[in-house]
């Protein structure tokens, strides 16, 4: 298992990277063009409510004076208030994070229950009909991006087959059944690509598995290939999957962005995006900066769950 210096270290790092990462947010939203004033209040507003509203925002500040007042909120707890709506953004976040956070692990959970059995079909039988469906489907699933399948479900699915609803919402704690419905074609578009990567990665890592000596002894004691795959294959090329799965997990909460506005999900992403459309600089800056602490720490679990998978790791 991965020793708790390791991960003391891991952490002692985010903290910089952290740092960094707000930097970045907030020099790279003042670069934006537009006054936050002014899309707020429109353009038909008089010089005095503009002014108004910046001093109330602390807008008219010079800019290392804004980061630090930021900053110093977020090391408080409080992220700010929203531009608009004149409301607390830390209560926002924590009423659109739960979205978010679901809609990843369910596109998560459906790329690896699609993509592993996929690679590991097409890497126990490389060069047969199972293998070449599974290439042309990986390279199919790899080129269309997110926002053009999530269209092309809605039109087909929903739309023409009127199977699946292409908007709404419903907490999974009031309706269970509903809250998947609804998340089943957002899930779908958000899984699709990762799946085709996680069943290319599977099947290059059985590859390099399924001819060692330990299989071939397995085989040789009368296994059948399926549990050879299962029992011994599977677990000694579970470091490069895990690796790609948590990987995946961090990139999907980026991707959740385009999913949640296609199906107009009440998420993170959503609320973020829309933020820079109204130069909303403090809930777009603490959006993201709640995103990045959540990928780092997913890279961190995927850290230690090596140790959990190789012995080998346990030791170090």
């Amino acid at each position: 298992m991965a020793s708790l210096t390791y991960v003391v270290r891991r952490l002692a790092l985010a903290a910089p990277l952290l740092l960094g990462m707000s930097l970045l947010v907030f020099g790279l939203m003042r670069v934006i063009p537009g006054d936050p004033a002014v899309v707020v209040l429109g353009y038909k507003a008089t010089p005095e409510s503009i002014r108004a509203m910046r001093e109330t925002f602390h807008l008219d500040e010079p800019l290392p004076t804004q980061y630090a007042r930021w900053l110093g909120g977020i090391l408080h707890g409080d992220f700010g208030i929203d531009y608009r709506q004149n409301e607390p953004i830390g209560r926002m976040i924590v009423d659109r994070l739960p979205v978010t956070i679901e809609l990843t692990l369910l596109a998560a959970l459906a790329a690896a229950l699609i993509g592993v059995p996929l690679g590991l079909l097409a890497g126990s039988r490389r060069g047969g009909a199972a293998d070449r469906a599974s290439l042309a489907l990986g390279l199919l699933g790899i080129s269309l991006p997110d926002f053009w399948l999530g269209i092309m479900l809605i039109l087909v699915l929903s739309l023409a087959a009127g199977v699946l609803p292409s908007s709404g919402f419903v907490p999974f704690a009031e309706a269970p059944l509903e809250n998947l419905w609804y998340l089943a074609l957002p899930t779908l578009t958000l899984a699709s690509s990762r799946a085709a990567a996680l069943g290319r990665l599977t099947r290059a890592a059985v590859l390099d598995v399924v001819h060692r000596p330990f299989v071939q002894f397995a085989r040789a004691k009368g296994l059948s290939e399926g549990a050879i795959l299962v029992r011994h294959v599977l677990p000694n090329a579970a470091i490069p999957i895990v690796t790609v799965i948590g990987l995946q997990v961090g990139y999907m909460l980026g991707g959740a962005i385009v999913v949640e506005t296609i199906f107009t999900l009440p998420g993170l992403g959503r609320m973020t995006l829309d933020a820079v459309l109204e130069r909303n600089y403090p809930v777009v800056q603490s959006g993201l900066l709640v995103v990045g602490a959540m990928f780092m720490t997913v890279n961190l679990v995927t850290d230690v769950l090596y140790g959990l998978i190789d012995p080998r790791l346990r030791r170090r």
